[in-house]
């Protein structure tokens, strides 16, 4: 089940999954969201189990900035849905584009974002290839 909630919900979810090695406390995360955010958490067997975060970058450009699973749900279809459910919302929103940033650490994420249509935009490398960040782009 996939609910619109508010920031510190998210926050706790964000906070817990092991990639995100020094999280942002929620009051940086509410600073950079301001009050025009969406924030999804897929909720499995009474328990958050992944969240989608993002803002409006533009009148026309939604960025989904944060997202995560947590271990013991991957591959189970939560990361699909969440994208599946920002997306709808985005659009009912009259959103034309979303943007994300990935890592090459991430493979799981690319080929999320390559196999549900979006495209690579732009490149931000960095010394350590892992931590390259790709930008991708979807015209919705």
């Amino acid at each position: 089940m996939i609910e619109e909630v508010d920031l510190a919900r998210a926050h706790a979810l964000y906070r817990a999954l092991p990639e995100f090695t020094r999280p942002e406390p929620l009051e940086s995360l509410a600073q950079r969201l301001g009050d025009d955010y969406l924030a999804l958490v897929f909720r499995k067997d009474g328990q958050d189990v992944g969240f989608k975060l993002g803002y409006p970058e533009s009148a026309d450009t939604f960025y989904s900035w944060l997202g995560g699973v947590s271990p013991a749900a991957r591959g189970c279809g939560v990361a699909q849905a969440l994208l599946e459910a920002q997306e709808q919302r985005v659009r009912q929103r009259g959103f034309r584009r979303l943007r994300v940033k990935s890592m090459n650490r991430f493979p799981a994420m690319l080929r999320l974002l390559v196999r549900n249509g979006y495209l690579v935009d732009e490149l931000t490398p960095a010394e350590d290839p892992l931590l390259t960040k790709i930008h991708f782009v979807k015209l919705l």
